[in-house]
């Protein structure tokens, strides 16, 4: 069973404002760019050049994939970008300062929107900013599976079909897999991986740019629960800052 690694994009322009982003495409700061850089040596000296990359379509994951697979010379790695790998959309929220959502709706509404398991932000309108139906990015997606809003549940549902049909049989075939994705498409994943209860999945929270390795048994469980990130003490950091993402001034902020 090969090796698998997950990896949040580097920091958005969105990310350094505070912003509910989810389906927007915004794409990294100069900051983003050099953390992904930083990944890929991360991955080279520890031996995981990346045989297959996996991101979603957007731009930020895309260009973080790039920059990753270039830095650890990864260059002969087959590379796949899918909607299913996409952000959660954040419906009417997106484009929003996430203080200013707090302020509005309170911290209880705040929590549940960000970290719940089952609650869904209220939808886009159709035909306003942050509605996809007419990107052509998703001309072959059936209108039916395109979102105005989702909660952490609706991504897991859309994203396993693609880790069942292209993920695992890349991690069955020996290849150290990396799937660069966003805050909660990764959240997902990982809670189906650590088979996470309802109550345990709000004290998930994922940083930027920080190699997450899981190595897999062969039913797919992973042999330490919560995978081990590269650098631990730093990924602890920075989980903890998007954990207070809101509480705090977005100029506080990169």
């Amino acid at each position: 069973m090969g090796t698998l690694i997950l990896l949040r994009h580097g920091e958005s322009a969105w990310n350094a404002r505070q912003l509910f982003t989810g389906w927007t495409d915004v794409g990294l700061t100069s900051h983003g760019e050099q953390q992904a850089q930083r990944c890929g040596d991360l991955l080279r000296e520890a031996g995981l050049v990346p045989d297959a990359v996996h991101s979603s379509v957007l731009t930020r994951a895309v260009r973080t994939a790039d920059l990753v697979a270039g830095s650890a010379g990864a260059h002969r790695a087959r590379t796949t970008a899918h909607w299913r790998l996409n952000e959660r959309h954040y419906g009417a929220l997106q484009g929003r300062e996430k203080g200013d959502v707090l302020e509005e709706f309170g911290e209880q509404r705040f929590r549940l929107w960000r970290r719940s398991y089952d609650a869904a932000p209220p939808p886009v309108a159709e035909g306003a900013p942050g509605d996809v139906s007419d990107d052509p990015r998703y001309a072959d997606v059936p209108r039916s599976l395109l979102p105005r809003t989702e909660s952490l549940a609706d991504v897991t549902a859309r994203l396993l079909p693609y880790w069942h049909q292209a993920v695992v049989p890349d991690l069955r075939a020996g290849r150290t897999t990396l799937l660069v994705a966003h805050s909660n498409s990764l959240r997902a994943l990982v809670a189906h991986l650590d088979r996470m209860s309802r109550e345990e999945v709000p004290g998930l929270n994922i940083p930027t740019a920080m190699p997450l390795r899981y190595d897999l048994g062969e039913d797919l469980k992973p042999r330490v629960r919560g995978g081990c990130y590269l650098e631990p003490a730093a990924a602890a950091t920075a989980a903890a800052e998007v954990a207070a993402e809101g509480f705090r001034s977005s100029c506080a902020t990169r």
